[in-house]
């Protein structure tokens, strides 16, 4: 299996993400437990609170994407925003279903 060229880059931007962000990371967690206790009456309310939250990450996270990418050439870019997508993806998962779409 080939190494991915731009594993060591985005592993340490994912750290950083996770450590800027830990109180984003915590609401969603916390939201997402609110989702899944609450009653039918409400559930429909957590669960767009818990989307509003994976969004912010989302659109965090593809800012971040986007202006890294910036600095690339275009094929490298398109190579380092595949690689991007598939490890946030992997190491968060939440933020993964719409990432490619940002």
């Amino acid at each position: 299996m080939r190494k991915r060229r731009f594993a060591d880059v985005i592993r340490r931007q994912l750290d950083l993400f996770v450590r800027d962000h830990l109180e984003l990371l915590d609401a969603c967690d916390a939201a997402e437990r609110s989702y899944d206790r609450a009653e039918r009456a409400v559930a429909e309310e957590r669960f767009g609170d818990y989307q509003d939250l994976v969004e912010t990450g989302t659109e965090i996270l593809a800012d971040l994407r986007d202006n890294f990418a910036s600095t690339l050439d275009e094929a490298s870019a398109e190579e380092y925003e595949d690689e991007f997508n598939r490890a946030v993806t992997k190491r968060l998962p939440r933020f993964g279903l719409e990432i490619e779409n940002r």
